[in-house]
C-alpha cells in the first residue's frame, strides 16, 4: 500500500483568466488523456471565465458556490452537485464562502451514463 497527498498544501496557485484558486493534480491517464484534480477555492475564490479545452466535470465536495456557462446566468451549486461543460463551452465558477471540488477533464466524459440530471 502507498499513501499519497492531494491536500491544498501541495497544490499550485492558479491565477490564469483572473482566477484565484489552488489546484492539486491527482492523476493523468494514458492514450485518451484524462486529467483529475482537486480544486480549492477560498472565500471569494473564482475560476475565471474561460473556454473548456475538453469536456469537464466539476464535482462539488464541500461548500457552495455559483457556476455559469455561456450566459451570464449563475446557478447555485453545493456539496453533491456535479456540473458538466462540453468542449469549447465558456464557463466560470465562483464562491462567496469557499468550496472544494474534484475536476475531471477528458474527451471521453459522459456523465449521463451514471448520474441523473438534477431537477
Amino acid at each position: 500500500m502507498e499513501l499519497y497527498n492531494f491536500s491544498k498544501d501541495i497544490g499550485k496557485k492558479i491565477s490564469k483568466f483572473d482566477s484565484d484558486f489552488v489546484m492539486s493534480r491527482i492523476i493523468q491517464t494514458g492514450e485518451k488523456q484524462t486529467y483529475i484534480g482537486c480544486m480549492y477555492l477560498e472565500e471569494n475564490g473564482v475560476v475565471g471565465f474561460h473556454q473548456a479545452v475538453v469536456p469537464q466535470l466539476l464535482l462539488i465536495l464541500n461548500g457552495e458556490g455559483y457556476v455559469r456557462g455561456n450566459k451570464e446566468e449563475y446557478v447555485k451549486v453545493q456539496s453533491g452537485d456535479a456540473v458538466f461543460w462540453e468542449k469549447d463551452e465558456w464557463h466560470e465558477t465562483k464562491t462567496d464562502k469557499g468550496l472544494t471540488a474534484i475536476v475531471i477533464e477528458s474527451e471521453e466524459l459522459n456523465p449521463s451514463s451514471f448520474m441523473p440530471l438534477k431537477k
